[in-house]
């Protein structure tokens, strides 16, 4: 394993062309220009092969002046290939780590890294070690765990994309090129299920438009494009990448009803979340219009939108094909782009499909092969605790969640789930830092509302009163009686009293769909009801029993 090469000077002409290493001068290297005289001071990462060219070029350049201090950073094992991979995981890292202000742009072409000669040795290995060498210089603060736990660093708009995800990237682009020249309104709607990376496309895709903007020579050249969000948590993030990143600025990450209220129109809307959006008027909180996705429409030449149907929370939020449709109309152009490929649950392609069968069919399957997916029901609430209580020490990013069951109110009051088992507070609020994030939340229970949209390492579900199984009929029921997000409930003037009742039971499963596909390494259930308990581990059992 050799060792790094590594080179720090005062960023000058006169500093760099002392420097005589011919691993750092003529081959691939890694670098980082930085400066220190800010609260938070600015850092540009790089790779080249052409040293003192390129620290020529930057040295020219307004913005790379006037950095202070370059670290070269050179491995006799370093090739093209891996020295591109290491910028984009350095800015990835970097960006999470927010000591810096980063003076990256979004990259023009994605660069082929996928697969490469010792890809393995280099990124389990070799990274790492450069990482703990940058936190001994105190160049970076966090480890890799920590930052590799951080929501910022998941929906972070240099990670890779997958082809597909890729494709949707660069179409959306295109489609946006195209119909900025044009004098008609235009819908981009992308689906997608929980899990499916829609989030991180979009966060890409509002990077590069940023850039775009920016850039005189662009056909996006003072383009105004803003990113709507109707949801606190994910808002938080995204405020966060934009506080670390050149041309992002915070105030273009917005919920829709300020927006809508506000009155500014607009080129380019991106909606995260759209099954979020109020398909009614809300005066509780300050929306008085028919629809959000009607009033952002009105204000956008161009709305681009993440959707999926399965993740509607909220009677309010009712979105059906035959309500989309009325609001699209026969003006407005339609383009449609679907994501299928799960990149949350790791190896849990049969778990994903039994989840499926529970929320859509109401139907509860054999218990699923794992394929390393550590899928679990636990008899005991206490111990169910414990579980998660020790994956989070050993892996952090673990918590226990669950559905709206319980008594819930921001009056600074302390409301228990399952008072006589799990026994733990709802989740607290805290400004500007994502619940799953804050260590003291390992000892509450986090709502819908605090996780949607967000990955857990390992999730623990309480499957409250609302959620139940007939033995009977062998079949998933559900009690809107017991389920408590009032607001979540609120009737609607346009619905019959079965329609109603479908769009509330539907909303209850929508909500546990997205509980139980928080986790990327494991998922733990325990259920309140003693028929549903009794089931799930009887299914478990019958499936451990065939293995043996």
């Amino acid at each position: 394993m050799a060792d790094f090469i590594l080179e720090e000077v005062r960023f000058d002409k006169d500093s760099i062309g002392q420097i005589t290493e011919e691993l750092l001068t003529d081959y691939p290297i890694i670098y980082i220009l930085h400066n220190t005289d800010k609260r938070r001071p600015d850092a540009y990462i790089g790779e080249t092969d052409q040293m003192p060219k390129r620290m020529k070029a930057h040295l020219k350049d307004l913005r790379r002046c006037k950095m202070t201090q370059t670290l070269l950073i050179g491995n006799q094992d370093f090739h093209k290939s891996a020295t591109y991979d290491f910028e984009t995981k350095l800015i990835n890292y970097f960006l999470a780590d927010e000591k810096y202000k980063l003076q990256n742009r979004s990259q023009t072409k994605q660069k082929k890294t996928a697969n490469y000669a010792n890809k393995t040795y280099f990124q389990q290995e070799l990274f790492p070690r450069l990482w703990e060498t940058l936190r001994a210089k105190n160049l970076v603060n966090h480890t890799i765990d920590e930052i590799e736990n951080k929501d910022i660093f998941k929906l972070s708009p240099f990670k890779t994309l997958s082809t597909a995800q890729q494709a949707i990237k660069d179409e959306v682009l295109n489609f946006c090129q195209q119909a900025l020249s044009d004098n008609q309104h235009h819908l981009f709607l992308i689906e997608g299920e929980a899990g499916t990376g829609k989030s991180v496309v979009l966060s890409a895709i509002m990077h590069r438009l940023a850039d775009l903007a920016a850039d005189k020579g662009s056909p996006f050249h003072g383009v105004k494009s803003r990113l709507l969000v109707n949801h606190s948590e994910m808002l938080k993030t995204y405020k966060a990448i934009a506080a670390g990143l050149p041309n992002l600025k915070k105030n273009s990450f917005v919920k829709p009803t300020p927006f809508i209220n506000k009155g500014q129109e607009v080129d380019i809307v991106l909606i995260d979340e759209a099954h979020l959006l109020l398909s009614q008027s809300d005066a509780y909180n300050n929306f008085r219009q028919d629809n959000h996705l009607s009033e952002i429409l009105k204000l956008a030449k161009i709305v681009v939108c993440i959707f999926d149907s399965k993740q509607v929370l909220k009677v309010k939020s009712h979105w059906d094909k035959e309500r989309l449709s009325a609001v699209i109309g026969s003006e407005l152009k339609l383009y449609q782009f679907h994501l299928t490929d799960q990149f949350r649950m790791q190896g849990a392609g049969a778990v994903i499909d039994w989840i499926d069968d529970l929320v859509e069919q109401r139907l509860l399957s054999p218990w699923p092969e794992t394929d390393g997916f550590d899928f679990q029901v636990v008899a005991d609430p206490s111990r169910f605790k414990d579980m998660i209580w020790e994956k989070d020490r050993i892996l952090g990013l673990s918590r226990i969640i669950g559905t709206f069951d319980y008594e819930h109110k921001k009056d600074g009051n302390s409301y228990l789930v399952d008072p006589g088992g799990i026994n733990l507070p709802w989740n607290s609020t805290v400004d500007n830092k994502t619940w799953a994030e804050r260590p003291e939340t390992i000892h509450e229970v986090g709502s819908i509302y605090t996780i949607q949209g967000f990955d857990l390492n390992y999730a623990g579900v309480v499957i409250g009163p609302s959620v139940d199984y007939d033995p009977e009929t062998d079949r998933i029921v559900v009690d809107p009686n017991r389920y408590m997000d009032r607001g979540a409930k609120v009737r609607r003037a346009d619905m019959d009293d079965d329609t109603y009742a479908q769009a509330l039971e539907q909303m209850i499963l929508n909500s546990l769909n997205v509980l139980l596909k928080r986790g990327v390494k494991g998922l733990y259930l325990y259920a309140v009801n003693p028929h549903l308990r009794n089931k799930l581990l009887a299914l478990q059992a019958a499936a451990k029993s065939t293995e043996e």
